[in-house]
C-alpha cells in the first residue's frame, strides 16, 4: 500500500508524554510561588489544569498575571531542567516504524522542553526538532510548520500535524490548509466532531 503522506509533524506535550506523569515534579515550585502572590487563591485549579497544557506566557496572559508574577515565573521555569524519570506514551511506539519523515515542533522554554526530549531519548526519530519560545521570538508554530512544507518541498497534502491543542499545533496547521488529527489518549476530548481524532497511536495509519 502506497503512503498517502510524506511527513508528520507531532507536538510533544501531551501528545508524545503526559504531562501529569511530571506535573508534581516539575510545577510545584512555580504553584507556590504563584499561590504565595496572594491573589489567584480562587483560581488555582483553573491555573494548574492550563498550565499543564498551554504555555506559561499564555496562562499567565489568561489568568491576568501581574507583570512581577509573570516576570518571576518565566525567569523560574527558562531555568528549569527536567531531570527525573520520563517515559512517552506507550502507545509512542507504534510510530516507530512509519515510513514517513517525522518532525518535532513544540512551544516552551528552550532549555526545559529540550530536557524532556533527552530524557526520552527519542531526538533520533526526528528528522528536524524544533522549539518555539514565544518568550524570545514572534515566531509560531505557524511559521515553522510553513518553513518546514518551503525547505523539504512538500505539498500541502504531503504532510500532517497530530497534537492534543486546538488552539495551538490544530490551528496552526489547519491556517495552512494542512490535514490534522487530534491526539486524545485521555479521551476527554470526545466533543470534538469535526476533525479526525485518535486515541491510540496504531489509528495513525488509517490517515497515512
Amino acid at each position: 500500500m502506497q503512503m498517502k503522506k510524506k511527513a508528520i509533524i507531532f507536538d510533544l506535550d501531551n501528545t508524545i508524554y503526559p504531562v501529569a506523569s511530571i506535573a508534581a515534579e516539575l510545577f510545584t515550585p512555580l504553584f507556590q510561588m504563584i499561590e504565595e502572590e496572594g491573589t489567584h487563591h480562587m483560581y488555582m485549579a483553573a491555573i494548574k489544569a492550563d498550565l499543564m497544557r498551554r504555555p506559561f506566557q499564555l496562562v499567565a496572559a489568561e489568568h491576568k498575571f501581574s507583570k512581577e508574577l509573570a516576570e518571576k515565573g518565566r525567569e523560574h521555569l527558562s531555568q528549569v531542567a527536567y531531570t527525573g524519570k520520563i517515559k512517552p506514551f506507550e502507545d509512542y511506539a507504534d510510530t516507530k516504524d512509519l515510513s514517513v519523515d517525522k518532525f518535532l515542533v513544540t512551544t516552551g522554554f528552550p532549555r526545559l522542553q529540550q530536557s524532556k526530549i533527552d530524557g526520552m531519548k527519542i531526538a533520533a526519530d526526528f528528522k528536524e526538532i524544533h522549539i518555539v519560545d514565544p518568550g524570545s521570538s514572534g515566531l509560531t508554530k505557524k511559521d515553522v510548520f510553513a518553513g518546514i512544507l518551503e525547505r523539504h518541498h512538500y505539498n500541502i497534502a504531503d504532510v500532517l500535524v497530530i497534537g492534543d491543542d486546538l488552539e495551538s499545533e490544530i490551528k496552526a496547521a489547519q491556517a495552512l490548509g494542512m490535514d490534522v488529527v487530534l491526539y486524545d489518549s485521555p479521551n476527554v476530548q470526545q466533543h470534538v466532531t469535526n476533525i479526525p481524532r485518535i486515541e491510540h497511536f496504531s489509528e495513525l495509519r488509517n490517515f497515512i
